[in-house]
């Protein structure tokens, strides 16, 4: 078994170390990922410049001056073009959670999209971190290994995606699994104005708001309660139910 690694908290962060570690002994491992933190950068592809690559470290361990998507959009498009595809791709463990609005932002996600847009099962894996919460990337390495025997013992379905959030404890604190859906979350706080030394205004974007829709069955409820959250997405972002009103409304009069 093949399986390509990245992130977006770059090729140094700990979680992407972590995950390494623990999946090696499962499968051949490959990773290619940003030269820096790229949080935040959801599925934006670098098309204004070129993109440049630089081995790292003595495993199969690429360096890219781009974005998570990048990064595995390269990978599986000729960066190694003497070689078969992967058979799963594995995005993390990012340094924080993924709940949430939050997919819709997160490179981790945006990394394991990119890699069923290309064909492959995909895995975006994060660690819930708080304040003095531990940092416990070994819990969610171990979990990302659980879950990659499950799929090779039970393949899913190729276009599956898996939003993986892990509670920030010990491993044997978890209290299981728990299928979930994405809940959502209060409007961001205000963003933050500051001076730079010239006195010109910069400004921050605020921290992300609180689970608003958290409840029983969603991802934040999960993780709240020690249960790893698993999430199935998917692509499509059409709304269905939506589709007759719309045919309807766009056959009506306009005066």
């Amino acid at each position: 078994m093949k399986i390509l690694l990245s992130n977006d908290d770059g090729y140094r962060a700990e979680g992407l170390r972590a995950l390494g570690d623990a999946l090696a002994p499962l499968a051949d491992i490959t990773v290619v990922a940003p030269d820096r933190n790229r949080s935040g950068a959801s599925n934006s592809l670098t098309l204004d410049v070129p993109l440049r690559v630089l081995p790292y470290d003595e495993r199969k361990f690429m360096v890219v001056n781009g974005t998570p998507t990048d990064c595995v959009h390269l990978a599986i498009s000729g960066l190694f073009d003497d070689e078969s595809d992967p058979d799963m791709v594995i995005s993390g463990i990012n340094d924080g959670a993924n709940l949430g609005d939050d997919v819709l932002y997160s490179g981790t996600v945006a990394a394991a999209i990119e890699g069923r847009f290309l064909g492959l099962p995909a895995i975006a894996m994060s660690l819930v971190i708080r304040p003095d919460s531990g940092n416990h990337f070994a819990t969610a390495a171990r979990v990302a290994a659980e879950l990659v025997l499950r799929i090779r013992r039970t393949p899913l379905h190729q276009a599956t995606i898996l939003n993986v959030n892990v509670p920030d404890v010990p491993y044997e604190q978890l209290r299981g699994y728990q299928a979930t859906r994405l809940g959502f979350r209060h409007r961001s706080e205000r963003i933050v104005r500051m001076d730079d030394p010239r006195g010109r205004p910069v400004y921050w974007v605020g921290p992300a708001g609180g689970g608003q829709d958290a409840g029983p069955g969603t991802d934040f409820h999960a993780v709240a309660n020690n249960y790893v959250s698993v999430t199935p997405l998917q692509i499509d972002l059409t709304r269905h139910s939506m589709l007759d009103d719309m045919r309807n409304w766009l056959q009506g009069r306009v005066e």
